[in-house]
């Protein structure tokens, strides 16, 4: 088997819920030509050659192989991928590659052993879950790859530049900068066809995580892809001032910031109960977007991290919108 050598930074930071800290970029190599070093989240990782036994952690990285063609190249996953992310053939191509557990904790985190993982000897694993890091996998010479905007620190300012850049690292490590080239000019058009057609009439939103059953709620600031997605869809995110990516916010904060559209994110389940989750809550009725029916549930990855998904998302959300 060829397994990519991992280079390290001098310090590794252990991912937590948001994963590591800066964003991706390539310092050699590409199409391949190897060895190819990319600094992901703080730290460097060197690959010998491109990844042909990879292992799935999170859903977010999905489109960005589809988009490159090497789908293909995983060989298991674990976690779930909610049919309603993808087209058809991915939604095929999914279905053929072994599910190693689906099972998520009370707040939408994967749980799975580092046995089960490092037992399928993968060359790269995609995406960090709390007890499976960067750290436990360099020792037994396994390289890990995380979205940039669930990293540690997140992105200082996302946008869908972010997304470019992820499909373009891709497609080097996976030596397809041709394919991530045309993929990132669709993306860039269907980009530019929404913000040209976008008129949020000065309607302000928020775009929230809330616990289905009852618990904690969570907001999305500056410091996420709602912040951007929002503003090209003509909206202002009511916590477009708040320098985090997400935190907890109270049923009081809201209806004193008083959003217009409240935008509902969720990784599975019922859509339905999504929604109930915030418009049953005591006094959730004097939120104007509760009164007025605009309350959408969007699941997770069409909003967060930077994606492909997340200009699908903001389709969507224009579609539903729109003036």
């Amino acid at each position: 088997m060829r397994r990519p050598v991992i280079a390290l930074s001098a310090v590794l930071l252990v991912a937590a819920c948001g994963g590591q800290s800066t964003t991706t970029s390539a310092s050699s190599g590409g199409d391949g030509e190897y060895p190819l070093t990319v600094s992901n989240c703080g730290d460097d990782v060197t690959f010998t050659a491109a990844p042909q036994n990879v292992v799935l952690l999170k859903s977010a990285s999905v489109p960005y192989l589809q988009a490159l063609g090497v789908l293909g190249d995983v060989k298991a996953r674990a976690g779930q991928y909610p049919a309603d992310y993808y087209d058809d053939a991915t939604n095929a191509e999914l279905a053929r590659i072994p599910l190693l557990t689906d099972k998520l904790d009370t707040t939408g985190h994967l749980q799975i052993s580092k046995e089960v993982v490092i037992s399928q000897e993968p060359d790269l694993v995609l995406g960090e879950v709390e007890n499976l890091n960067r750290e436990t996998l360099v020792t037994v010479g396994i390289p890990l790859l995380e979205e940039p905007g669930l990293c540690d620190n997140g992105l200082d300012d996302p946008g869908f530049d972010d997304v470019y850049d992820q499909m373009e690292m891709y497609g080097r490590v996976f030596g397809k900068t041709a394919e991530a080239t045309a993929a990132v000019t669709e993306l860039k058009a269907r980009l530019a066809e929404v913000s040209e057609n976008a008129d949020g009439a000065g309607r302000t939103a928020a775009v929230l995580y809330p616990t289905v059953g009852g618990g904690v709620t969570y907001a999305y600031g500056r410091r996420s892809m709602a912040e951007p997605q929002l503003e090209a869809a003509g909206f202002t995110n009511v916590f477009g001032d708040v320098d985090e990516r997400v935190f907890e916010v109270t049923l009081e904060k809201l209806i004193g910031l008083n959003p217009d559209v409240l935008i509902l994110l969720y990784s599975d389940g019922d859509a339905q109960k999504v929604t109930e989750s915030i418009t049953q809550l005591p006094g959730a009725e004097k939120l104007t977007a509760v009164k007025n029916g605009d309350v959408m549930p969007q699941l997770f990855n069409f909003t967060e991290p930077p994606g492909p998904l997340a200009v699908t998302g903001l389709e969507r959300i224009e579609e539903r919108f729109g003036q």
